[in-house]
């Protein structure tokens, strides 16, 4: 990882990520994008139980959109869902329990929800940041079966479903930390060298952004978007990564700072007039890399990472 990359970074990071960051880009916000009425449209959000997931679940719900919460843990999904509808008192919010890490449970929840539901907007948030090097049942390292290839079994087999509806879009919860990397396509599972959780994490992350390009030249009639939400203070930020949250705790963004800019692109008319496949951070977008950084990856590496995905979706889903 290059020092260069790392120390620009944390600096930008001080400068915008934290709540002073985003206290200071919301005074260029228009209170009137989030001024909606979303009843009739329908919402698909990963992660939903907690942190930015829930908070994106919660404002949604409040303007009336149907709630989809794609959740691992029944027990916490089922809290968060009550919580979520006595706040909202809407009561289209439903949840849906899946794996993300898991490729066949990934693919069979996207063709039954097909059948019977429908969906205009897809909020890829569910995420996590194993800092031990672990294996799914599947065989796959677990924050890039969760992060990438969850992701993009998806969002690729809802696109015939959104291509259906009037204004489709896709929402993908990235992270700044991506900017620290450059992708690495030929260690996509984190076998050489020394695993760091961090490292795999921001490498998944950059790989989401990537992604998130190639999809929206490929299908214009969808809007794709990626964003990074600051550094915001929620469970798996405390979970993952307690030195920083206990260093940094008191400059945090809360959980709604870090869900406005996702709810912004999944919502707002404003969000649609931007150009698709861009990567936002408080309503704007930014630069995917940092300057100076030699974080690009070429294209033939881009299609490297696509044709992977291709694979490991085909033999996941047919196990």
């Amino acid at each position: 990882m290059s020092i260069y990359r790392n120390a620009v970074w944390f600096v930008k990071g001080l400068q915008e990520y934290t709540k002073s960051g985003y206290e200071a880009a919301a005074k260029h916000f228009a209170p009137a994008d989030l001024d909606v009425n979303l009843s009739g449209r329908s919402f698909m959000i990963t992660g939903a139980n907690s942190g930015i997931g829930k908070a994106t679940a919660q404002e949604i719900a409040s303007r009336g959109g149907t709630v989809h919460m794609v959740c691992r843990n029944k027990g916490r999904a089922e809290a968060a869902k009550d919580e979520i509808v006595e706040r909202s008192k809407n009561q289209n919010v439903h949840v849906h329990i899946v794996d993300m890490s898991s490729a066949r449970q990934v693919w069979e929840f996207t063709q039954n929800f097909s059948q019977n539901n429908t969906v205009h907007v897809l909020i890829n948030n569910a995420g996590c940041m194993v800092n031990q090097r672990e294996l799914t049942e599947e065989g796959l390292e677990k924050n890039f079966a969760t992060n990438t290839l969850g992701t993009y079994i998806l969002t690729t087999a809802l696109i015939p479903a959104l291509k259906k509806v009037e204004d489709p879009r896709v929402v993908t919860v990235s992270s700044g930390g991506m900017l620290t990397q450059k992708m690495n396509v030929d260690d996509l599972q984190f076998e050489k060298g020394t695993f760091d959780g961090t490292m795999a994490y921001a490498q998944n992350k950059r790989q989401q952004v990537i992604l998130t390009e190639r999809l929206a030249s490929q299908h214009k009639e969808i809007h794709f978007s990626s964003m990074h939400p600051g550094w915001a203070d929620t469970p798996a930020v405390q979970t993952s990564m307690p030195s920083f949250h206990a260093k940094m705790q008191s400059k945090l963004r809360t959980e709604a700072m870090g869900a406005d800019t996702a709810v912004w692109l999944a919502v707002s008319a404003a969000a649609i007039k931007q150009p698709s496949g861009l990567f936002f951070q408080d309503r704007k977008a930014v630069a995917t890399h940092l300057p100076l950084a030699s974080s690009r990856s070429t294209p033939q590496e881009e299609e490297k990472l696509l044709t992977t995905l291709e694979e490991f979706a085909l033999t996941g889903c047919n196990r």
